[in-house]
């Protein structure tokens, strides 16, 4: 289906800026939610590094261009700089610079707090009321992370709160209450979609009923420049922005609660908000989400979702129309996004943690290359007393970097894996902690690499944590 035009939507009430007294930059001070266990190593010579400005990493793909990390671990897994006490959520943070930038709730608030990313050291702290709950018992904090730009951050809060701030100084700058006023309801988890910035915009999938499903805003005023789409409610997936045929596009896996469940792909021009084509693709199932990320390849993309809906492989011709190259019930990415490296897909299928397991998928034909269930016995004590229990990845996330990739376990496990059509090996195995929920993609910016732990460790009865590793190979 292709869609000529733009369609014409009414921004319902554009922010007012907020002209806060000029301020000097904030000075890292100690910071008691935190405890430093030592400092990291010196970058090795010749190291490649870059910040972490948004979900899913520099290229919005979930690869990372770092070189010289460390290859082989203590028992323990690398060395633990420091770690903060945190309260609910599953976000992940993004870093520029010397600026980290995170998101949590603790109590009836939503705090961003800004950290030195080698310190733990704290800089400012924001936070505002919310009075979100999950429908199904799962945590009550913010989903989605924070978005740096330039001297500007976007938090997009649990109940659909959208912020900007300073990023030196922690002051508003703008705000909306997105989801009062689209008129968007409370979907089965929460907002839990990743802002994308494009040029002067800011581009969320708000899925207001009726449109726009998509709306960009002006970065710098919180204006709605324009609304794309009225189909499909907003999904836990977050837009990326790719240049397909030269032409640089959106694309947005949408799809919230709808009965029947409605959801799939946009493609949209950013210049504009034209839709160039939509494609349909959603679990039958009422209680499903569409929640892993697009992954486009060349002038193809991808989509996937778990509860019985699998992946679906699009050509895209140069006139913006799209064909279905192949569907298949094999891989089916619950919340991971998959990583395409050289004409592969690799991800982790399945929805729950037993039906879990690693796949590697021809791009081209679709075919199934290897599936494994990366599994182990760990022993451990639990109030004193010996466990043995066989554990794995489960429903996992891999980050591709330095020709190798980073796994990290729904249970606190990091891996380094060795991926190719071939096969799959293990190179490195840590266990950081024994917690569930470990959902979230770790980040690695500067040799440093940034874990959240977002339930309390079964073992050593440690609570919520944002940890950060030595990642720094030796000299």
């Amino acid at each position: 289906m292709a869609l000529a035009a733009a369609e014409a939507f009414k921004d319902p009430a554009p922010p007012v800026i907020k002209e806060a007294a000029a301020a000097a930059p904030a000075i890292a001070r100690p910071n008691p939610a935190v405890k430093v266990h030592g400092k990291p190593k010196a970058l090795a010579a010749g190291a490649v590094t870059h910040d972490w400005r948004s979900f899913l990493g520099p290229s919005h793909n979930g690869h990372s261009s770092e070189t010289k990390l460390l290859r082989n671990w203590p028992k323990n897994g690398p060395k633990l700089i420091w770690e903060m006490k945190k309260g609910t959520g599953y976000s992940s943070p993004a870093i520029a610079g010397d600026y980290l930038v995170y998101m949590h709730r603790e109590g009836s608030q939503e705090k961003v707090e800004c950290l030195h990313p080698e310190t733990g050291a704290k800089y400012w702290e924001f936070s505002y009321p919310t009075q979100f709950e999950d429908r199904y018992g799962y945590n009550n904090g913010p989903r989605s992370s924070p978005v740096i730009d330039g001297e500007l951050v976007y938090t997009y809060g649990a109940e659909g709160k959208l912020h900007c701030l300073r990023l030196k100084t922690g002051q508003l700058y703008w705000s909306r209450n997105i989801a009062a006023e689209f008129k968007v309801p409370q979907d089965f988890f929460g907002t839990a979609t990743t802002p994308l910035i494009e040029g002067d915009l800011l581009i969320v999938n708000i899925g207001a009923p009726g449109g726009p499903s998509v709306a960009a805003f002006h970065k710098a005023s919180g204006k709605m420049a324009w609304g794309a789409g009225k189909e499909w409610g907003p999904s836990y997936a977050s837009p990326v922005p790719a240049t397909v045929h030269g032409k640089r596009r959106m694309f947005v896996f949408a799809g919230g609660e709808s009965n029947p469940p409605t959801g799939g792909l946009y493609a949209i021009d950013p210049a504009n908000g034209a839709v160039d084509f939509q494609f349909p693709w959603r679990s039958k199932s009422y209680e499903s989400v569409n929640a892993a990320s697009p992954v486009v390849a060349g002038n193809q993309v991808f989509v996937s979702a778990s509860y019985k809906a699998g992946g679906a492989l699009l050509d895209i011709s140069p006139a913006m129309k799209h064909a279905v190259a192949w569907t298949s019930a094999e891989i089916g990415t619950h919340f991971n996004t998959a990583i395409e490296k050289d004409g592969y897909l690799y991800a982790f299928d399945g929805r729950n943690e037993p039906d879990a397991s690693l796949v590697s998928v021809e791009r081209k034909t679709g075919k199934v290359m290897w599936r494994v269930t990366p599994e182990w016995d760990e022993s451990f004590l639990i109030q004193g007393e010996p466990r043995k229990q066989r554990l794995g990845t489960f429903r996992g996330t891999l980050l591709h970097v330095d020709g190798h990739f980073l796994a990290l376990g729904e249970l606190g496990h990091l891996l380094w894996l060795e991926l190719s059509p071939k096969g799959y090996k293990e190179l490195a195995r840590a266990w950081l902690f024994a917690a569930r929920e470990t959902w979230s993609l770790p980040v690695l910016s500067r040799g440093l690499l940034y874990v959240s732990q977002h339930s309390r460790d079964i073992v050593n009865g440690t609570g919520p944590r944002l940890l950060c590793y030595d990642l720094r190979a030796e000299k």
